[in-house]
């Protein structure tokens, strides 16, 4: 079985790319002679975060067009016929409506959103999403709440007044800043709120137009790093009282840390995560499926997760049923049973 082309989900490479590096292992006459192509849409994130990245490196994993390089001597790995592609979007509630509505294949979503459009709450209310489902739970993203070196922020009350981004709308991060306001008793009208994302916000900073921002994402995260870095930012722990009661109220909030050593002279912050889920609608071919999540958990991939991100060591077979806010997919569980991983 031939096996995934892309080894490597760099930081900075381009929607498609994972594809079209595919494509051009294809020999001439190859795609008549073989298994009919197949293209899957995989929504991430902006570039400047976790989702595009780790998505370019799953991609690569479970991509396997006609005429790719062979296997590992044993292995198998990829999907015959399949070229995965990354599209950057605005986040996880994009991710939710380009699921439902066919413009995406699947998506990268928070665990709370995925279980709020489940339910038909928050931007999803009186539309409950019921055809969500999931491969796996990837990994755990962490809250960043980013300031100026110079700010004098120390804790979330001290937000109020300040030039915040909250992240774009359509994003899981502006969901979670606002869950977070919320449980510190601060209306989003007591912050100069702006909404864009991370990576412009970083940009804003550097010129003086702005005085933070959140975002969730898994560590280390580019606009954190550049952030830190270059302009001398810092981390705001985000923790007390009204993150306990935020976590009784949100079980599918964690309390997190962000270690010593992730970002340049950041000390270990305290903060809240959220599991990261891949997601499909209910409807997606069920051996399809199943062989996209038997090419995830391969042994081939899993010398690509710990090599190509920092996140992608996190993405492991004996955490991927964890924080599941939906239900798996038909193809995924079958998988999953196969194995022993569910009874």
């Amino acid at each position: 079985m031939p096996c995934a082309p892309n080894r490597a989900g760099g930081w900075s490479r381009r929607p498609l790319l994972a594809g079209l590096a595919a494509l051009a292992l294809l020999r001439p006459g190859e795609r008549a002679r073989g298994q009919e192509l197949r293209f899957f849409r995989i929504g991430t994130g902006g570039v400047a975060g976790t989702y595009y990245p780790i998505g370019n490196l799953i991609a690569g994993i479970i991509s396997s067009p006609p005429g790719a390089r062979p296997c590992d001597k044993g292995g198998a790995c990829g999907v015959p016929g399949l070229v995965a592609t990354v599209q950057s979007s605005e986040g996880s509630i994009a991710n939710v409506r380009g699921i439902l509505d066919g413009s995406l294949d699947s998506g990268f979503v928070q665990a709370d959103v995925a279980f709020k459009a489940f339910h038909g709450l928050g931007a999803f209310a009186g539309q409950p999403a019921t055809g969500l489902r999931a491969i796996a739970k990837l990994y755990n993203e962490s809250t960043h709440l980013l300031v100026r070196g110079d700010s004098p922020v120390r804790g979330v009350p001290d937000l109020v007044g300040q030039r915040i981004s909250l992240d774009e709308p359509g994003s899981g991060t502006l969901v979670d800043a606002r869950l977070v306001l919320e449980a510190f008793g601060i209306a989003e009208s007591r912050l100069q709120a702006v909404y864009v994302k991370a990576d412009v916000a970083v940009s804003m900073m550097r010129k003086d137009r702005l005085d933070g921002f959140f975002v969730v994402a898994g560590y280390p995260t580019s606009s954190v790093m550049e952030a830190t870095a270059e302009l001398g930012a810092r981390l705001v722990p985000i923790k007390g009282e009204p993150v306990d009661r935020l976590i009784r109220e949100h079980p599918f909030f964690t309390y997190d840390l962000i270690p010593f050593g992730v970002y340049p002279r950041q000390p270990t912050i305290e903060t809240i995560g959220v599991g990261a889920l891949w997601l499909v609608s209910a409807d997606l071919d069920e051996e399809l499926v199943y062989g996209i999540t038997r090419a995830l958990w391969a042994p081939f991939a899993r010398r690509l997760l710990d090599s190509g991100h920092p996140k992608g060591r996190e993405i492991r077979l004996e955490t991927a049923l964890e924080s599941l806010t939906v239900p798996l997919h038909a193809g995924a569980e079958r998988y999953y049973r196969e194995i022993g991983a569910l009874p």
